[in-house]
This record gives C-alpha cells, sequence and structure tokens, in this order.
C-alpha cells in the first residue's frame, strides 16, 4: 500500500512566500505585500488563466528596492527571465521557446519608456497584448531574404522595476507598488543570493506543486469582485483573487481587501493620463460651477494652480492650442469633439471659449466620482457675479480671487 503525499495547506504556503518577501522587502503598504505574493502563485498557473496581470515596481527615486523586489520574485516564480533590454523579436522568440511560459522580469523599464528611450512601440504592443491568453503578434522569421510571416503569442506573466512612470495602457494592465526608500526604523535583511536563493527555489517547487493540485478548480473559477471593481481592474484582479480563493484561509479577504485598496489608488494616482488630470482640474477647480469661459480665463486659471503642471507641458506653459488639442481628444454629449465656441461677454466681444454643457460627459466618464461632492459642495458655497462685471473682462479678478463664479454675466451666442 502506498502512502499519500501529504495535502499542501495553500493558505499557509502563501504565508510563508509573504513572511519570505518580507525579509527583504519593504513594500509601502499591506495590500503591496498580498498583491505580490498572489502575483507570484499566479505566476504558476499561467496556463489555467485567461489572463496575467503585470507587476510594476515604480518609484520617483533611485534606491527605493524595486531591483530587490524584482530579485525576490525571481526566486519564487517559474521559468524566471531577467533582463534590463531586450528586443520584441526576442521577447517573442523566448516565449514562444520556453516550455511552460516564461516569468519576465524587466529591470530599469524606466530605460525601455522614459523620455530619452526612443520608439519602443513593438515593446510596448509585446506588454499591451500580452496579458490575454491567446494574443498572438505577426512577425516576419527567416534568413536574409528568405522571410515569411509567422504568429507569435506574447502571452506570459511581466513584472517591472522602474523610475518614474509606464506608458497608460501599461499602467492599466498593472498591479501598481509605488516603492519608497526606507525609513531609518524600516530594517530588512541583507540579501546574498548564493545562500538565500535556494530558500526562495524551495518556496517556488512548492508553489509549483500546490498549483498543480488546485490547477482544475483555479481554471474554473469566475472570483467575486470587490464592490466597484469591474473593466479593466477586473480583468487584473481576476487571476489574483482565484489563487486567493484557492488557497482559502484569510487569503480570500485579504485579497479582496487589497484588490480595492490598490484599484482604488491607482484611480487618484497623480500619474493619470495629461487628459484626466486636465478634466478633473476644469471641472473642479476652474469652472467651480461656472456655465462657461473663454480660453484666455481658462488658461489663466490653470496657470496659476502651483500644484499643477500646466506651467510646463511639453516644456512650456499650457497655450489655447494646446489645451484645444488636448480637449478636443474627448466628446460631447451630442457625441463631437469639444470645441472652443463664441461666448458674448459683458462688453460685446465674443472670444472663443468652453461651455460646461460640452464637458459634461466627458467629465461623467473620467473624472475621479469622489471629487465630484466636493466641486458639489464648493459650488454651492461659491457666491454668484452680479451686476455687469464678467469674468471675460476682469481676468485678474480670477488669479487673486478663483472662488469667484463666473456664470451670471456670460450670454451665449445664437
Amino acid at each position: 500500500m502506498t502512502d499519500t503525499p501529504p495535502t499542501i495547506d495553500g493558505a499557509e504556503l502563501l504565508d510563508e512566500v509573504e513572511r519570505f518577501h518580507r525579509r527583504f522587502n519593504v513594500f509601502p503598504t499591506e495590500a503591496a505585500y498580498v498583491a505580490v505574493t498572489l502575483w507570484d502563485g499566479h505566476a504558476h498557473l499561467i496556463d489555467a488563466l485567461d489572463g496575467t496581470a503585470r507587476l510594476a515596481f515604480l518609484s520617483p527615486e533611485p534606491g527605493s528596492g524595486k531591483s530587490r523586489a524584482l530579485e525576490i520574485v525571481e526566486t519564487l516564480t517559474p521559468n524566471a527571465a531577467m533582463t534590463v533590454n531586450a528586443s520584441a523579436n526576442a521577447l517573442f522568440r523566448l516565449v514562444e521557446a520556453t516550455e511552460g511560459a516564461p516569468t519576465l522580469l524587466f529591470d530599469e523599464i524606466d530605460t525601455v519608456f522614459g523620455p530619452a528611450a526612443g520608439d519602443n512601440e513593438p515593446i510596448r504592443g509585446f506588454l499591451n497584448s500580452g496579458y490575454r491568453r491567446g494574443a498572438k503578434s505577426l512577425r516576419c522569421v527567416g534568413d536574409g531574404s528568405n522571410q515569411n510571416a509567422g504568429w507569435f503569442s506574447s502571452f506570459c506573466a511581466v513584472a517591472m522595476a522602474g523610475l518614474g512612470s509606464l506608458p497608460d495602457t501599461i499602467l492599466t494592465r498593472s498591479v501598481i507598488i509605488r516603492m519608497r526608500k526606507r525609513a531609518p526604523n524600516e530594517k530588512v535583511s541583507p540579501y546574498r543570493r548564493r545562500l538565500h536563493e535556494k530558500e526562495g527555489h524551495a518556496l517556488r517547487d512548492r508553489l509549483a506543486e500546490w498549483a498543480d493540485t488546485v490547477r482544475d478548480a483555479v481554471a474554473d473559477a469566475w472570483p467575486e469582485m470587490p464592490e466597484g471593481v469591474t473593466d479593466r481592474p477586473a480583468d487584473v484582479w481576476e487571476p489574483l483573487l482565484a489563487v486567493a480563493d484557492a488557497a482559502g484561509g484569510h487569503w480570500p479577504e485579504r485579497a479582496r481587501a487589497a484588490c480595492a485598496e490598490l484599484v482604488n489608488a491607482a484611480r487618484e494616482d497623480d500619474q493619470a493620463s495629461l487628459g484626466v488630470r486636465l478634466l478633473t482640474d476644469l471641472r473642479d477647480r476652474v469652472f467651480c460651477g461656472a456655465d462657461r469661459m473663454p480660453s484666455t480665463v481658462v488658461i489663466e486659471r490653470l496657470l496659476a494652480l502651483d500644484d499643477a503642471q500646466w506651467s510646463d507641458v511639453d516644456d512650456k506653459p499650457l497655450t489655447p492650442r494646446m489645451l484645444a488639442r488636448l480637449l478636443g481628444q474627448y466628446v460631447t454629449p451630442g457625441n463631437k469633439p469639444i470645441k472652443p465656441r463664441g461666448i458674448r461677454t459683458a462688453s460685446g466681444s465674443t472670444p472663443k471659449g468652453y461651455y460646461a454643457e460640452d464637458l459634461t460627459d466627458a467629465w461623467m466618464r473620467y473624472c475621479p466620482p469622489h471629487l465630484q461632492e466636493s466641486a458639489t459642495s464648493a459650488t454651492s458655497a461659491t457666491p454668484q457675479v452680479t451686476g455687469g462685471e464678467s469674468v471675460a473682462d476682469t481676468p485678474s479678478a480670477i488669479r487673486h480671487s478663483p472662488e469667484r463664479s463666473a456664470t451670471a454675466p456670460t450670454h451665449a451666442t445664437g
């Protein structure tokens, strides 16, 4: 009679993986430890999943523990391949050639997508497409003039570490960990590869064994999402929640709490797209309940926001032309591009400007919902301009008193 191998407790195993990270990594939040641990587990189940979350360790300054975090992930994940720079063609071939999908680890990802990186659209395309199973790209293969077209898969787990930010299309497919320098009271053990890599590999092998016991359950899983987590964030977190549910114990609850926290943090992130930041500032800090406003006044108000970036957009202050270009990528409630229109002022002039009614659809669709209440309360507390004074005629007053509303004295042109 053969002995039945002992059952692996998934919750206890994930606890061990988390403790291993805590020995060498200081993450900014408890949610980050949960997310990274689940990400390690999901890499062992990639063949049972329809999607994979990218993992992004980002920081504004060097020395924040990003590369060390990537090193620990490397010891815990299957077929780990660390790279600092690689061509898109090499990446496609690696995914095709590896038995079992590789776990790609990009260090110094800012050298790929930073301001001086040049054209890396093929790599961006690889990372964008490869988060869903079945993603393939058409590439040329062959020698010299003997070239043929071939389909290459890009589906694999990818973790990245770098300074600054990443293209929005990659960020929306990522669990983002905003790393920071350790405080004096935050201590970690020094990591020595020749000593500690074996420990990490032992955990990796146990994760692989456990993954074999839950693969069918994970493949059939439809994890319940926290309230408000839908669309792309749900795609990103579904594989991680599936791992948590398979492990059981306290992991399903911790996973959903971490999901809600990190998804909300990403929505509030200062690295939101320039267009979304513009729309949000227009709604909450420029219009403030006004129904229309000349472009010159909009620009003046934006440039007066000391904590915003409108004085330095592509190395120069925001201009009416730049404002029109940014807003033109969004549409009005009538599904037409937002464009400046004529505004009649009390002085009889008709400068070009913007109407709140044209912006409402974009505000509703793209701006963070939680700011709407504060914007509404600010509007209700804003005194209305009366008499013949027009915001278009008194731009200097806006600079010194941005709380004043500009609704009353302006009249739309026919």
